[in-house]
């Protein structure tokens, strides 16, 4: 009996120092565990901090790369301008001249033309005693346009340069009157019949009636209409017809007036 007690206090000093024992290796393996799990945590902070800062840090560069960009664009239109800026200068720097230039010539204007007006009455005065002077070719057209010109000079609408531009236009026409030959049907004047003239320069002028009974010219000694002789009629049937387009050009005889003696 003594024996099982002795043995039973030996089972129970045994289990308390086993507990004894393993308490603080338990204690020890706890702490172990809250230390990994802090640890586990911390690491777990450590990333998702790092992840926010280098998803800031991306934020931050695209920013950076997206001002540097609106920089770049800025500089180059900032360049752009002030290039029209420097050309715009220089063009309002030319106006600026061509204004000056052109009140200058405005100032003179009105003594120009005051020079030009009589010198266009002058060559409408010398281009009419050239008409009268004239063998008298369509003189009536001739007469018309130079009165046309007289009244287009009390014109105040008109300009003085589109003035002078039809009194030069007149003269070309005269002068291209003595490089043409020409047929057109006009009155005589010595009878009133009308009959059709032949035209060669400022040279010649014959005329023949539609009949071929009459044949004559202007001579510019007598400046009278005169007949010719018979022999002429088919020369000037054939000058009438070249002039015309109706037969080919070929060699016509007419009454050329010859020198006059100088006085």
């Amino acid at each position: 009996m003594r024996n099982k007690s002795s043995y039973r206090l030996l089972l129970t000093l045994l289990a308390g120092v086993s507990v004894a024992l393993l308490l603080p290796a338990a204690v020890q393996a706890q702490q172990q565990t809250q230390e990994l799990q802090r640890a586990v945590q911390a690491e777990a902070r450590i990333n998702r901090d790092s992840v926010a800062s280098q998803e800031r840090v991306s934020s931050v560069d695209q920013q950076t790369r997206d001002l540097l960009q609106e920089y770049r664009s800025v500089v180059r239109e900032t360049e752009a301008l002030q290039s029209y800026n420097d050309n715009l200068e220089r063009v309002v720097a030319d106006q600026r001249e061509e204004i000056v230039s052109i009140n200058r010539q405005l100032e003179g204007l009105e003594e120009t033309h005051r020079g030009v007006v009589p010198l266009m009455l002058d060559m409408i005065g010398t281009l009419e005693r050239i008409v009268e002077a004239d063998i008298p070719f369509r003189v009536e057209q001739r007469r018309d346009r130079i009165r046309q010109l007289r009244h287009m000079m009390d014109q105040a609408e008109i300009t003085a340069s589109e003035k002078y531009r039809r009194v030069i236009e007149s003269y070309q026409v005269e002068l291209e009157y003595g490089r043409s030959t020409e047929a057109y049907s006009d009155t005589l004047p010595t009878t009133g019949q009308t009959v059709d003239f032949l035209r060669v320069g400022r040279t010649v002028l014959v005329y023949q009636t539609s009949d071929g009974s009459a044949t004559g010219w202007f001579n510019p000694q007598t400046r009278t209409f005169e007949a010719l002789p018979d022999r002429y009629r088919l020369e000037v049937r054939e000058g009438l017809a070249i002039a015309r387009n109706e037969k080919a050009p070929d060699l016509v005889v007419l009454p050329v007036p010859g020198p006059e003696t100088a006085q």
